[in-house]
């Protein structure tokens, strides 16, 4: 039996609502397994469900023509039976919005639709306002690392790392073994396939075809122009994790106009290879003209973008490294919406700043180790934002040796 993401609860959950339930997120993260899993309960419960793809010609065909047409392959609902119709690769339809808008308003909440979509970018693009109120968007990443230890088989680690978060005092007796996970989760990453394959050579060819084949279907579906400046700027970034983006530099570096690099840009985040964090200010219209810090959602295809997996600890970029690996936490934590950082003009920064209310929240500064840091140095940030405590998180520190965030 395929283990259950974490995010299943939620969708089970989500079954007996009238909206429809769209799962969307990058491409080998588990969509698909996810959605046979909720197809198996709803058919255990003996209830009406069918399940399709519409990576098949023939039934995007016939959708295409008119969305009635989806009732050739599954029956149609009345109030006596709810029908739960499962659609693995929705944004393959030509008018996904209309599509799935249509049914809704003539079948709904006899006919219940749980939808994946291989990337945002499409149900940003195809999805229009008209279907505001008529869905919800759940979106899944690649394993965090409580999952990561699960898929690993570390049911035992699982229990520890309870203890670690219900007790701020308790020391764990298995801090090496929570380290070489760690290691491993920063240099191959969480798509988990990579995670439940054992040999590394293995792992390395499964990230490497992530890398060649699957990204380049996200190439070939976006209508992206010059695949090879794509590439080459998704590499410059994976160089550049944790530092802020340099517009010009990479438009001089690619011979890229800015609408084109915008695009780029706009491109990988939709189809969540990368994140861009913003400044944080208390003058809103100043943070938003501020350049962006850059992260990737999955450190494994970054190190195969720079062909890199070194041991963390011997590695030049180690800093970079767990700076990223601190904003995956932060992300599965607090959400990207809430995630920021701070930095003057003269070179004073924080790595992120949180935002947890109106006006309060903490920060946090990264270090590989837990050398004694002059609290001097970031002063400026302290006077300014006193309800924004500062915290201080290294690899040797337990709320990130373990895997934790506290």
């Amino acid at each position: 039996m395929a283990i259950q993401r974490k995010l299943y609860q939620k969708l089970e959950k989500h079954l007996s609502k009238k909206e429809f339930t769209i799962i969307i997120g990058p491409r080998q993260v588990g969509k698909t397994t996810l959605l046979k899993q909720l197809y198996e309960k709803v058919k255990k419960e003996k209830q009406s469900a069918v399940i399709l793809s519409l990576e098949d010609p023939e039934i995007k065909a016939q959708i295409n023509a008119h969305p009635d047409n989806v009732f050739k392959y599954i029956p149609k609902p009345t109030s006596k039976n709810k029908v739960y119709l499962f659609i693995d690769e929705v944004q393959y339809a030509k008018d996904p919005s209309h599509f799935l808008k249509y049914l809704f308003d003539h079948y709904a909440p006899s006919l219940k639709v749980i939808a994946t979509g291989s990337s945002a970018f499409y149900i940003d693009q195809k999805f229009t306002d008209s279907l505001a109120g008529r869905k919800i968007i759940f979106e899944l990443y690649s394993l965090d690392f409580e999952e990561f230890l699960l898929f690993k088989g570390k049911t035992s680690l699982l229990k520890e790392l309870a203890l670690i978060k219900s007790d701020e005092e308790y020391i764990s007796k298995k801090y090496k073994d929570f380290e070489l996970l760690l290691e491993e989760y920063m240099t191959y990453g969480a798509y988990p396939a990579v995670v439940l394959e054992e040999n590394i050579e293995y792992k390395i060819m499964l990230l490497k075809e992530i890398k060649n084949s699957f990204l380049k279907k996200d190439i070939l579906e976006s209508a992206i122009e010059h695949e090879e400046k794509f590439y080459r700027l998704l590499t410059l970034l994976a160089a550049q994790i944790g530092n802020t983006l340099n517009v010009n530099e990479l438009k001089n570096t690619l011979q890229l106009n800015e609408k084109t690099l915008s695009r780029y840009l706009f491109v990988l985040q939709k189809c969540f290879h990368i994140q861009l964090i913003k400044p944080f200010y208390q003058n809103l219209r100043k943070e938003l003209t501020k350049m962006p810090k850059v992260y990737f959602n999955d450190l494994g295809l970054r190190n195969v973008l720079l062909n890199q997996f070194e041991n963390p600890e011997n590695r030049s970029d180690k800093g970079a490294l767990l700076e990223n690996l601190v904003y995956l936490f932060l992300r599965e934590k607090e959400g990207i919406e809430n995630i920021r950082y701070w930095r003057t003009a003269d070179g004073n920064e924080v790595d992120f700043v949180i935002e947890t209310s109106y006006q309060k929240g903490y920060a946090i500064e990264v270090k590989w180790s837990d050398e004694k840091t002059s609290i001097s140095k970031y002063s400026k940030f302290i006077d300014a934002y006193p309800s924004f405590p500062l915290k201080f998180r290294c690899i040797k520190c337990a709320d990130v040796k373990y895997g934790v965030l506290k």
